[in-house]
């Protein structure tokens, strides 16, 4: 598939890629974001509380909450009655 995702998938890569504390720097390059598209998305996941924000000194992570479970799975479950596969990305 070599067009461009959707915020949806943006918010899934994302999410699935923090089932553990990830850093700002970790997730905006695996998920292949720059800082200010990355920002925003992690603002707006924050907020609707699918992410997670740990302060720990200097050092900054998200990881998914609970919540976001149900996102990835529905998310997945469309996805895929759509396209006849599972979503993927490169992790």
């Amino acid at each position: 598939m070599g067009e461009r995702r959707s915020q949806y998938e943006i918010y899934w890569e994302i999410l699935t890629f923090c089932k553990t504390g990830r850093s700002f720097t970790g997730i905006i390059n695996r998920c292949d974001l720059n800082s200010k598209t990355g920002q925003e998305y992690l603002e707006f996941l924050v907020g609707k509380g699918y992410l997670a924000v740990t302060k720990e000194g200097e050092k900054t992570t998200y990881a998914a909450t609970e919540k976001a479970a149900e996102y990835i799975t529905l998310f997945s479950r469309l996805y895929q009655s759509v396209f006849d596969e599972i979503p993927g990305f490169k992790l």
